[in-house]
């Protein structure tokens, strides 16, 4: 990226920006004081500060607690976003922070790992794990993402892939072990809550001396808005700048997350804001993100502490639901640096499809159902079910294997549609938004009390996806929709739901716990009348794509020429967006949110050598189907007699999958 078109992501005079960071500023110090004083009178602070008295409850928590809490935010958020910024200037991408390039759910899963066979080392060892952890995660995605020059579009790909797996696999421990790592999982999305100051200074230290590295690293950060040739010309090597800024921002992050846990989206949204506020060099980009960072965490952590809930949300979740409303008002005075147009990244061979295919599919559905049906896991092992058991099992295992088959290909088929209308390998129903909007729809009417039922279900799934659609589509419509602006857009939209679902999860509600199964990815409760309903939708889903064929073909080739041959832009992107918002909406009811099938399973299609529309869209459809069926027979035999969710079973057998494809192709 060079230095203009770094530039042109800012706006041109920044003459409010010291103004708006004061006014945020002094917001924070204003709901500081107000709940400090409910704590302690203003006259007793300073005494409490520098001696508190051992006899005066409210000193005491003033002195170990209350304050040592604000310090940690202000650390902590200046800490991820100056990480942040250092991840987008050193890998020239918009869309890098601790999170998008697997960092911090690096770093989360080696604790949780460390809890169950190691615990010993978080008492002595914590921020080593952590580092360790996030920087073997870090390591993947660029490995996978440099035989393409560390491609905007792959890196982030592999990155959200990565963060998804580990993730997953975060999760899967607290459910092999609930009781012992529930405690753990909570202060891992992002617990503030403090009893001393060690953490305070200790991160604090830290802060200083990363500040002092990225300082020391200011000018070769600079040559790095240059292309390689030109860094290479100037007698640098740009992997070793890269590894030098990447080794500063990956020990920042991962020593947040040893501190307290993981904090979500300040390391994305801290730069964008300092860029929109008028930092336009990387040392301003640098403080002001830093500042920005701080600020933010600030604000939330003291939001949240107000908020009337019966348990307090974790800060960390709670981010989002500031930070994304905040990124998204901004995000018109950004301008598009990724490309436009190019549906892949990685060329792969055309296929050839022969007459045998769909044979060879159907034959290969039927060899999974049966699977599912006849083998299973029981008290004496591995065993092919007798009539008796075939009897028994039967109707609570044909309505999940169904609606698994059902809901995987609706799934792929909706991130087909997506990717192909955008030309933008990244989009996804998961990645825009789009099942989290489906989701917000059905928390909604979780808090009305209004029942549960399939029927209300999928309109309350359909009215919040196609409001997260119009969303993305009006503000990426003012960018020509760039592909960074809609996955920014979405990004945004999809931390606003995972924080109003944690919000949802933390207020205490008795009858969460279907709520928290179903967010999972589960199909736990399915019956032949939802395996009907899925498969009646995907017919007709599949039957009436041929009539996007044109249209799918045509849109990636770019605005100019769609317009060239007649295509009616604004018509057909709301059509296909609809049916892909309406298929994402329908396959969440009976699924849950999942991650990664509707990510995935187009990119494997295609990466196949199926890149003609109809193709590619059946082939996906197979591919998710016959994925998520796998997974569901997988996640209810894997660890019997207890079950895994099958969202995260997807992503655990699915990433790794999916990364070899992409690491092998040149």
């Amino acid at each position: 990226m060079t230095t203009g078109s770094r530039a042109s992501l800012e706006r041109r005079s920044p003459t409010f920006a010291i103004p708006a960071l004061l006014a945020f500023a002094g917001l924070c110090v204003l709901l500081t004081s107000l709940r400090l004083t409910e704590l302690l009178p203003l006259n007793l602070w300073w005494s409490a500060l520098i001696a508190p008295d051992t006899t005066h409850v409210g000193q005491l928590l003033f002195h170990h607690s209350a304050l040592p809490r604000v310090a940690v935010s202000i650390v902590a958020g200046a800490a991820l976003g100056l990480a942040g910024a250092i991840f987008q200037q050193t890998l020239r991408n918009p869309l890098a922070e601790p999170a998008t390039v697997g960092t911090a759910a690096g770093a989360n899963l080696a604790l949780g790992t460390a809890a169950i066979l190691a615990p010993f080392l978080l008492e002595t060892g914590r921020e080593l794990v952590a580092i360790g952890g996030g920087a073997l995660a870090t390591a993947a995605v660029i490995l996978i993402a440099w035989r393409r020059h560390l491609s905007p579009v792959l890196l982030v790909l592999a990155g959200l892939v990565v963060s998804l797996v580990c993730g997953s696999a975060s999760a899967l421990l607290v459910v092999l072990d609930r009781d012992y790592m529930t405690e753990l999982f909570i202060w891992q999305t992002g617990s503030l809550i403090q009893n001393g100051t060690a953490v305070a200074t200790n991160l604090s230290v830290k802060l200083l001396i990363g500040f002092a590295l990225a300082t020391s690293l200011i000018r070769p950060m600079r040559i790095l808005e240059l292309d390689d040739e030109s860094t290479r010309s100037l007698g640098f090597s740009p992997a070793v700048l890269r590894l030098a800024g990447l080794a500063v921002a990956v020990w920042l992050s991962a020593a947040v997350v040893a501190a307290v846990g993981v904090i979500g989206f300040v390391g994305l949204a801290a730069p964008h804001i300092a860029g929109a506020l008028g930092a336009r060099t990387f040392t301003r980009r640098m403080v002001a993100a830093s500042a920005g960072g701080a600020l933010l965490l600030w604000f939330t952590d003291q939001l949240v502490q107000v908020l009337p809930l019966s348990e307090e949300v974790p800060t960390g979740t709670a981010t989002a639901l500031i930070g994304a409303p905040l990124l998204l008002l901004l995000l018109p005075r950004m301008r598009a640096i990724m490309p436009t147009q190019g549906g892949t990244d990685i060329a792969s061979p055309r296929h050839v499809i022969g007459w045998w295919m769909p044979f060879a599919a159907t034959a290969t559905i039927a060899v999974t159902i049966a699977l599912s049906l006849f083998f299973a896991r029981g008290i004496d092992g591995w065993h092919w079910a007798s009539a008796a058991e075939l009897a028994t099992f039967l109707p609570l295992r044909l309505p999940r294997a169904l609606v698994a088959l059902s809901g995987g290909a609706i799934l792929a088929v909706s991130g087909t549609l997506i990717q192909r209308m955008t030309g933008n390998p990244m989009a996804s129903p998961e990645v825009l938004g789009i099942s989290s909007g489906a989701a917000i729809g059905i928390i909604l009417l979780f808090l009305i009390g209004i029942q549960l039922d399939r029927t209300n279900m999928i309109l309350a799934a359909a009215a919040g996806a196609l409001l997260t659609l119009g969303a993305i589509v009006l503000m990426a419509a003012r960018a020509s929709f760039s592909p960074d602006h809609i996955l920014l857009a979405g990004i945004s939209l999809s931390a606003i739901g995972t924080g109003l679902a944690a919000l949802v999860l933390a207020s205490g509600d008795p009858r969460i716990d279907f709520l928290l199964a179903w967010l999972s990815g589960s199909n736990y409760r399915a019956t032949l009348s939802d395996a009907a309903t899925a498969g009646c939708i995907l017919l007709v889903t599949l039957a009436g794509s041929p009539l996007m064929a044109r249209w799918l073909e045509i849109l990636p080739l770019g605005q100019a020429t769609s317009i060239s041959l007649g295509i009616p832009l604004k018509t057909v992107r709301l059509s296909i967006l609809l049916a892909a918002g309406l298929c994402a909406a329908a396959a969440t009811v009976f699924v849950g949110p999942l991650s990664f099938v509707g990510l995935i399973a187009p990119r494997a299609a295609d990466y196949l050598g199926y890149h003609r529309p109809l193709p590619q869209l059946f082939v996906s459809a197979f591919l998710g189907g016959v994925t998520m069926a796998v997974a569901d027979w997988l996640s209810r035999t894997i660890i019997f007699p207890w079950q895994v969710p099958v969202g995260l079973l997807v992503a655990l057998v699915g990433g790794p999958f999916f990364l070899w494809q992409i690491a092998k192709r040149r």
